[in-house]
């Protein structure tokens, strides 16, 4: 009996661990968003590769083509298009041109960027989310309220039975008595435990919010994910949310007299040498059609 009581409290234990680590491991992924280094531009223009946590406000910071921005920031030089779907939850990259704000963690497509620096480290909004994350996490639930309440009268009266069961084998019990009498009182404990009661809830809660960061979703507090069970309809308020996360090519509509093969062949060839996620869906169109592209000469 208490082999079997001390291997079913260890399996628990790590079931709760197993689950705590997962959940972890949602806002390591949402941590990992920022890349590890920058390339930091210097007065004479040289650039050197230095770790994030290097990176001050008012530096001067290249993002190549297909790099994540680093920190938060304004653009000073270059333009591209910009996958912030990571922010928006839209796939189509933002056109950037000088002046305009970058986030850290979004991805450049195309064109060399400079940008400079203006909240870094803990300021981000990339931090903001992951701090949101957490404190989302630690945030209690009013169904735990509930839980509480009913475990402040619970236990008492699980011990007060637990007494009285090993009061009464003690006095009309079988010998050896006061064995009998300790075997019924901790199995009374054992069985009436409610760990499910106040550890079931916060964990469900913790490994439900940890989920939602991976599929990018993130709950404001622990009472929204438990009204969310009450929620039929769910309304969006713009089109291209929900997606594939990239563009493709649905139909080919040529003028008259052009075939639709011949039309594709044309703008894939033409964009083949593009890095813009629109001239990606034409290529990957053309070729999967089986279309043979022709010399591109940089359009």
């Amino acid at each position: 009996s208490a082999a079997m009581i001390v291997t079913l409290v260890l399996l628990g234990q790590v079931l709760e661990l197993r689950a705590r680590h997962r959940t972890g491991e949602a806002l390591r992924s949402l941590l990992d968003l920022a890349p590890a280094e920058a390339v930091r531009v210097g007065e004479d223009g040289t650039e050197s590769t230095v770790p994030l946590a290097q990176v001050r406000s008012g530096d001067r910071l290249r993002v190549r083509p297909g790099a994540r921005v680093p920190v938060d920031g304004a653009l000073l030089e270059g333009s591209g298009a910009v996958d912030e779907s990571m922010v928006t939850g839209e796939s189509m990259p933002v056109a950037k041109r000088p002046g305009d704000a970058l986030v850290g963690g979004t991805v450049n497509g195309h064109g060399s960027l400079v940008m400079r620096a203006e909240r870094v480290g803990s300021q981000t909004l990339l931090a903001g989310i992951v701090r949101a994350v957490a404190a989302a996490q630690r945030s209690r639930a009013p169904v735990q309220a509930l839980a509480d309440r009913v475990s402040a009268w619970f236990v008492p009266a699980v011990v007060a039975v637990a007494v009285l069961a090993a009061l009464a084998w003690f006095a009309l019990g079988p010998e050896p008595r006061l064995a009998h009498a300790i075997v019924v009182a901790v199995s009374t404990l054992v069985i009436a435990c409610p760990c499910a009661l106040g550890l079931a809830t916060p964990m469900a809660m913790t490994v439900a919010m940890g989920r939602g960061a991976q599929a990018g979703i993130l709950f404001r507090d622990a009472a929204s994910l438990e009204r969310l069970q009450e929620v039929d309809t769910v309304v969006f308020d713009k089109t291209g949310t929900l997606t594939a996360g990239r563009p493709a090519v649905v139909t080919v509509i040529p003028v008259d007299g052009v075939a639709d093969t011949e039309l594709l062949r044309f703008a894939a060839s033409l964009e083949q040498a593009s890095e813009h996620p629109l001239a990606a869906a034409v290529v990957v169109a053309a070729k999967a059609r089986g279309i043979r592209l022709g010399r591109s000469y940089g359009f």
